[in-house]
């Protein structure tokens, strides 16, 4: 039975309460991120890896190219298709599936963290608002998030229970986070950094002996557990081989064909960590680097954290105070606190630009000690609501009220339509009345007799001399082929033949049902289309990303 304090283990009857109210809370986190999963329209970097998902499953040929993200996206989304259609929702539902099952990973915490700190966490990482935002979109952020949270917290529950199996659970973790995200090579140093940081502890405090003795029983564990660290070594290597190797279609190595297998585990395990090298490391080195400038990039990083995960920041900074200051301190909250802090610096260096979903990597180490804040601040207003005093009770409860309403305020955003204002969405999420616009081009083109292409983009801005493209786009389609996303991935997922002029003049008689162009052409193209089509405004950013396109009625 419970001790009534949070600290004992909530058992009773056999039936284990804190297993119960963290199965609650994740039933509640994925309604929350499968609900209205594709009222949103596919943002920008959404299109992309749902166009280039739509060619593998076309082809059977993929291959790891880091400028178009991890292959974990990719291989999910393929089978959600598969399984489910090519929706919006459908495309979405593997990292939605993800994000509502990282509650479950404080489970891993437990022993550490007490049992109703353990519920706190669950529900952190089930009700930030930016983990729920991005949780809804296509991207491999909130995958490498979730994963390498469950890299930790195996660790730390083999630590705290002796098992062996979250050794192994973790080394399949680590080759997911990193086949997730590119961010995620910034995980390991931050790792380091806060767990030498938690080591060297009770050095500053003046007990140099404590730090010492930590340090030779983390060389005592190596040694006593090598055999195991070795197999979870060959489980790392099997689930990375998964992950990287290419997927062949016919000449193409593949994972699955003896005959490519040499070829396959080579791309994985050496061209694989090249590729990403080059692009993310050796490219940034070479004058002029891309990217933004440290302290405007720091700020604004700290900005979107502020605004759309505040509860995790600020039960984080409750928490770690709380912990940091009792005799009984916890590394794993200490390590918590720590790799959030110096992500708050790395993470915008490793972005290429300050956009909110960076700030998803630092959100469930936040979680960490936010759960002893939030737990701590709970328990603290039971014990005073239970006191003789009716003002205690009154004030339990405008505090509650205020924290529920802040709360709402945030996490409306998550589901409000996109504007210019929103710090969750990036600027080149669509906006406005797409459906209507989409609903009637994918009609027109089903519509279609055939005999040509089903949809042509029109004028410079949108020419591109290669249609089907696989990452990374020429240099010389770059800037077009990004200013066609999303369009890309509707036309896809309809099997739309597409094709690109650079002036309407070369349709002649055989127009396709659907045109796409700038508005500085509108009137040239409509000239030339004559009668017979409708024209939609279509945004497709916040700002700053309209085309026309023609329908035929």
């Amino acid at each position: 039975m419970s001790d009534g304090d949070g600290t004992g283990a909530t058992r009773s009857k056999g039936i284990d309460r804190t297993v119960l109210a963290v199965a609650a809370v994740v039933a509640l986190a994925l309604v929350a991120r499968f609900a209205f999963l594709g009222v949103r329209p596919f943002h920008w970097s959404e299109g992309r890896v749902g166009y280039w998902t739509l060619r593998y499953l076309e082809t059977g040929v993929y291959s790891y190219r880091p400028a178009a993200g991890g292959p974990v996206v990719y291989l999910s989304t393929r089978w959600a298709i598969a399984l489910l259609g090519s929706s919006d929702a459908a495309a979405r539902s593997a990292v939605a599936l993800a994000g509502g099952l990282l509650p479950a990973a404080a489970l891993l915490f437990r022993g550490p963290l007490r049992d109703d700190e353990t519920v706190a966490l669950s529900a952190l990482l089930a009700g930030s608002p930016l983990l729920v935002y991005y949780s809804r979109f296509l991207r491999g952020d909130v995958l490498a998030a979730a994963f390498g949270l469950v890299v930790v917290g195996g660790l730390v529950r083999h630590r705290t229970t002796g098992a062996r199996w979250p050794i192994y659970v973790a080394a399949a973790a680590l080759a997911l986070t990193l086949g997730s995200s590119g961010f995620a090579a910034a995980y390991l140093p931050l790792w380091l950094v806060a767990g030498a940081l938690v080591l060297d502890e009770t050095r500053v405090e003046g007990v140099p002996a404590a730090a010492h003795a930590r340090l030779a029983a983390g060389l005592a564990w190596l040694r006593a557990e090598s055999t195991t660290l070795a197999r979870a070594l060959f489980v790392f290597l099997g689930a990375a081989l998964l992950v990287f190797a290419p997927r062949g279609g016919g000449v193409e190595p593949g994972l699955w064909s003896p005959a490519t297998l040499p070829a396959a585990v080579a791309f994985a395990f050496v061209e694989a960590p090249e590729r990403f090298v080059a692009l993310r490391f050796a490219a940034r080195l070479t004058p002029p680097a891309d990217g933004n400038s440290f302290l405007p990039a720091v700020a604004g990083y700290v900005r979107t954290v502020v605004a759309t995960a505040w509860p995790a920041l600020l039960f984080g900074l409750v928490g770690f105070l709380r912990d940091r200051y009792t005799p009984d301190t916890r590394g794993v909250v200490a390590f918590g606190a720590y790799a959030a802090g110096l992500g708050l610096l790395a993470f915008p260096v490793a972005s290429m630009g300050v956009e909110p979903w960076t700030a998803v990597h630092v959100v469930p180490l936040l979680a960490l000690p936010g759960a002893v804040g939030l737990a701590w601040i709970a328990r603290g207003l039971r014990s005073h609501a239970r006191a003789s005093d009716p003002a205690w009770l009154v004030a339990a409860l405008l505090v509650a009220s205020a924290g529920v309403v802040g709360y709402g305020a945030t996490a409306a955003g998550v589901y409000a339509d996109p504007e210019p204002g929103s710090e969750f969405s990036q600027f080149a999420q669509p906006s406005g009345d797409v459906d209507a616009t989409l609903a009637a081009a994918e009609a027109a083109i089903r519509d279609s007799s055939g005999g040509g292409a089903d949809a042509a983009y029109v004028g410079d801005r949108l020419y591109t001399e290669q249609e089907y493209a696989l990452p990374p786009v020429a240099a010389a389609d770059r800037d077009a082929w990004g200013a066609r996303l999303p369009l890309q991935w509707y036309f896809e997922r309809v099997d739309a033949e597409t094709t690109s002029v650079r002036t309407a003049a070369e349709f002649g008689a055989d127009a396709p049902p659907v045109v796409i162009t700038t508005p500085a052409r509108r009137v040239a193209v409509n000239t030339n289309l004559g009668d017979g089509y409708r024209q939609y405004d279509l945004r497709l950013g916040l700002w700053d990303r309209q085309v026309v396109v023609f329908v035929e009625t």
